[in-house]
């Protein structure tokens, strides 16, 4: 999640670099063409590359709502999931006998679930951060499971089913578990549909071509000639702002990628670690996760 109002430089180019070099030979080209044919090319009006612009415009708003709305959905699900967390220990304190193993047991099991959550929607290794909050027979049994996260909950649900038959959970109890645990797997299976939609990929490809034909249109229109190089200044700063931001809205779209606009689910995991050790009376934390130059994984 980048939480700095103005990016590096080196950051914004590097996201639009392609585009910069394809679009300032190709205004430099265009615009010299007209001295090659001389009479022989014919005059294109501005209005076509005015009426370009709009189009572009209408595209790139539409493009960047609906990546917006992906991001924000996925920081609302890791919001509800920080609130389920809490609640799952706090029920199981209130629920539980003090002292009781299964509150501490199913506690690091919940942060165990989200930093495989977290792993697993960025493609990494769902088992590196999980020593120390589980034990080595469960770590193994999870091995076996393509799902880690699901496997994760299994493991509760089981836990849950167990304390209802020895009658340390009566049916009210065991009901708000459960309801807590099925919040926390339809947050899951949310996350994975964002995941797992693409965002069609023609739309880009078409927005990228109307981009580069408003160039073209542009650097050949007849009001538009101010000389070679500050024409192809103009032309080049105005295609970079509609590259930049469809790059951005593209971005945006993929909320789970291990990129500087991910969903901050790291920083998010470790924040629930901290506060379900608070709740279970531990002083040693782990340290908060800290920004990466401008941004927060």
């Amino acid at each position: 999640m980048i939480i700095r109002k103005f990016l590096p430089i080196e950051y914004i180019f590097d996201k639009i670099k392609i585009p910069f070099f394809i679009v300032l030979f190709g205004a430099t080209a265009f615009d010299l063409l007209p001295l090659i044919l001389k009479d022989r090319l014919p005059e294109f009006p501005i209005n076509i590359a005015t009426t370009l612009g709009i189009a572009i415009s209408i595209l790139l708003s539409f493009k960047i709502s609906q990546s917006y709305d992906r991001w924000w959905e996925a920081r609302k699900i890791w919001g509800a999931i920080v609130n389920d967390s809490r609640s799952l220990v706090l029920q199981l304190q209130l629920y539980l006998e003090d002292g009781n193993p299964a509150i501490q047991r199913m506690a690091y099991r919940q942060i165990a679930w989200c930093y495989a959550l977290t792993r697993s929607l960025r493609e990494q290794d769902p088992f590196a951060d999980l020593d120390g909050l589980l034990p080595p027979e469960e770590l193994e049994a999870l091995r076996r499971h393509k799902n880690v996260p699901l496997g994760i909950l299994g493991l509760q649900t089981s836990s849950a089913k167990q304390l209802s038959g020895s009658e340390l959970l009566d049916n009210f109890s065991r009901l708000q578990i459960d309801e807590t645990l099925v919040r926390l797997t339809a947050d899951m299976g949310k996350c994975e549909r964002i995941k797992n939609t693409v965002f069609p990929t023609n739309y880009r490809k078409g927005l990228h071509l109307a981009i580069y034909m408003f160039v073209v249109f542009l650097i050949l229109s007849v009001p538009l000639q101010f000389g070679i190089v500050l024409e192809v200044l103009i032309v080049l700063l105005i295609a970079m702002v509609f590259f930049f931001l469809e790059k951005a809205a593209y971005l945006l779209q993929d909320p789970f990628e291990n990129l500087p606009t991910d969903t901050a689910m790291s920083a998010i995991s470790r924040t629930i670690d901290i506060n379900i050790r608070q709740l279970l009376g531990e002083t040693e934390l782990p340290p908060k996760v800290e920004p990466e130059d401008f941004y927060l994984m």
